[in-house]
């Protein structure tokens, strides 16, 4: 792995409903719309809140697969999401082509006991390209095009910072 992927850092906010990918000065090298929880921030467990504060990529699940491919449980299912597909199961939170698992770093926050974003399965995943992205409609994880999730994927390893921010991004924040 490259240094310069080891020093990337992602950030999100959730009033700009953006995820920043920076590299190592603080510079935005990516920008993507993404589309976070309905019931708005919030650390509970059984919330469906998008959980703030720092996190790191836990584990990185669905290298090589094909986009569309449908994940249940963090496995693929061998399913490519299609619109008839959606037609069969209208109830199912789609969660397609690439995950980037989250976990917390801030104990009593976002990490252990009831609020532990791990075990919340809060991810960074790919959903059906008709699904709105700027505004505010998953279950709690944060979703991004199927495009946009391949090469955030593709730029960042196990470990990488995420810091999810309540407010509008300013200057160079750091996670």
């Amino acid at each position: 792995m490259s240094s310069d992927l080891a020093n990337m850092r992602i950030e999100i906010s959730l009033a700009e409903q953006q995820l920043r990918l920076l590299n190592a000065q603080g510079e935005a090298v990516a920008s993507y719309s993404v589309s976070t929880a309905l019931n708005g921030p919030g650390e509970q467990k059984d919330s469906g809140c998008t959980p703030r504060g720092v996190h790191v990529v836990r584990a990185r699940i669905g290298n090589g697969a094909p986009v569309n491919s449908v994940f249940v449980g963090r496995r693929a299912t061998g399913e490519i999401w299609s619109p008839e597909l959606a037609a069969q199961y209208p109830d199912r939170d789609w969660i397609l082509t690439r995950i980037l698992w989250l976990s917390g770093t801030e104990q009593g926050f976002n990490r252990l006991g009831a609020v532990d974003s791990m075990q919340r399965y809060i991810y960074i995943h790919g959903t059906p390209d008709d699904q709105p992205m700027g505004v505010p409609c998953s279950h709690g994880c944060v979703r991004m095009r199927n495009q946009d999730v391949l090469a955030l994927f593709d730029a960042v390893p196990v470990g990488t910072p995420v810091h999810i921010l309540e407010s509008p991004f300013t200057g160079t924040q750091r996670a």
